[in-house]
């Protein structure tokens, strides 16, 4: 007899559907259980209103959590950048998979790169974070741009640059390779530009804390090494009591010795959204071994960065 298929949640996007496709098909591998998608429209699914006016904390993760807690699914797959900081007790994380490319990258018409973008160029972004750094690296090499917020999927965006209303936006690159558009990016912005949000890249699997035997076989597909890094990355946009729409961006990489890992760097970035202003600091430490000794790592750089003026920076994007 064969056994019911997990139900897994997901947003409805075409980036959505497409990376809990890929967790689905690894579950099925790892359980040999057929995994069906469950489709879950969210509030930032429908709203119109810019991330940084409807709070962006949550905004794509409270629906497909009411339909675990209510039973509906029986695991939800996120875009770990979406989560709110704060994990509720009666979910369990089981598992980060292994991160991809955690870079934005630019895609331009004329396929041109950012440096070669016109005296004026329209940029287009929904992110705050991609604001601050895009216009104080503008600022620092003599360019000029106008950074536009925008909303919308993949297509909707790119097609702002196909239909010429914009010179260029910025994606984040895993996000576009999952949906199998990288081949459009004009330029790769290194982390040394732009660093990227708290976890992005990511992605996060929950079920409920009660279903013991499923959180266990998801954990088969958990990377201890991009989990203690997401896990240093939100812990400091936590201690600056950000939210996921504050113009706050962070990256833990893991420095190595040939082959042998040696320790962990986490680099944090706060910034004026008219890039008039960076506070960007870094710390380095063993690599975590434990839960705690990330959220302790991140919290420290957190001190450090409030304590140059961090807090002033995020104003009313601080939730």
């Amino acid at each position: 007899m064969t056994e019911k298929a997990l139900r897994l949640g997901t947003r409805r996007s075409k980036l959505a559907m497409a990376q809990s496709g890929q967790v689905a098909r690894r579950v099925t591998e790892l359980t040999g259980r057929p995994v069906e998608l469950v489709e879950i429209t969210t509030f930032g699914d429908v709203s119109r209103e810019h991330l940084a006016q409807i709070g962006g904390t949550g905004v794509f993760v409270t629906a497909l959590r009411d339909a675990l807690l209510a039973g509906e699914v029986d695991f939800a797959v996120h875009s770990l950048k979406d989560l709110p900081t704060a994990q509720p007790a009666d979910l369990t994380l089981a598992a980060v998979p292994e991160r991809e490319d955690p870079r934005d990258a630019l895609v331009a018409r004329d396929g041109l790169t950012f440096a070669e973008l016109p005296d004026g160029a329209r940029v287009g972004t929904g992110s705050p974070r991609r604001m601050a750094q895009l216009n104080a690296y503008a600022r620092s090499h003599g360019l000029s741009i106008q950074t536009v917020p925008i909303r919308g999927n993949v297509d909707t965006r790119i097609g702002y640059v196909r239909d010429g209303k914009l010179d260029a936006v910025v994606l984040a690159a895993a996000g576009l390779s999952r949906v199998g558009r990288i081949d459009e990016v004009t330029d790769f912005l290194s982390v040394d530009t732009v660093l990227p949000a708290p976890g992005q890249g990511a992605l996060a699997i929950e079920c409920a804390a009660t279903h013991a035997s499923l959180a266990a076989a998801l954990a088969e597909l958990d990377d201890p090494y991009t989990r203690v890094a997401v896990t240093a990355e939100r812990s400091l946009l936590a201690a600056l009591e950000a939210g996921c729409s504050a113009p706050v961006g962070a990256l833990a990489d893991l420095l190595t010795d040939g082959q042998i890992v040696k320790e962990m760097r986490l680099r944090g970035v706060v910034g004026a959204t008219d890039g008039s202003t960076l506070v960007q600091l870094s710390t380095t430490g063993p690599v975590p071994g434990t839960h705690d000794q990330a959220m302790a790592l991140g919290r420290e750089l957190a001190v450090e960065m409030l304590a140059k003026g961090a807090a002033g920076l995020m104003g009313e994007r601080a939730l």
